[in-house]
């Protein structure tokens, strides 16, 4: 069960990182505009910026869960491996 909620807390933080960074690329982007007079150039490309730094949290996380998956899967058919070998072993 503690399992689970580590998970919850790992990977439940993904949607705030993509929208964080998408909401400082744009803050960024319109105080820079602000303060060279590039508008809208600046905000566009920061969002930008923010938008490929929040997808690549997304990926991060999607392939941290995907490695944990295939490990948990991998132990799992060791366990079934050797419960099958014990259990063969037993009725000899």
């Amino acid at each position: 069960m503690t399992q689970h909620w580590k998970g919850l807390g790992s990977y439940g933080t993904v949607g705030l990182e993509l929208a964080l960074s998408i909401v400082f690329g744009l803050l960024i982007g319109r105080w820079l505009d602000k303060n060279f007079g590039s508008a809208p150039w600046m905000t566009i490309v920061w969002t930008g910026f923010g938008v490929a730094a929040g997808y690549r949290a997304v990926w991060r996380a999607l392939k941290r869960a995907n490695a944990e998956a295939e490990r948990e899967e991998q132990a799992a058919l060791e366990a079934r491996k050797r419960f099958y070998e014990r259990d063969s072993t037993d009725t000899d």
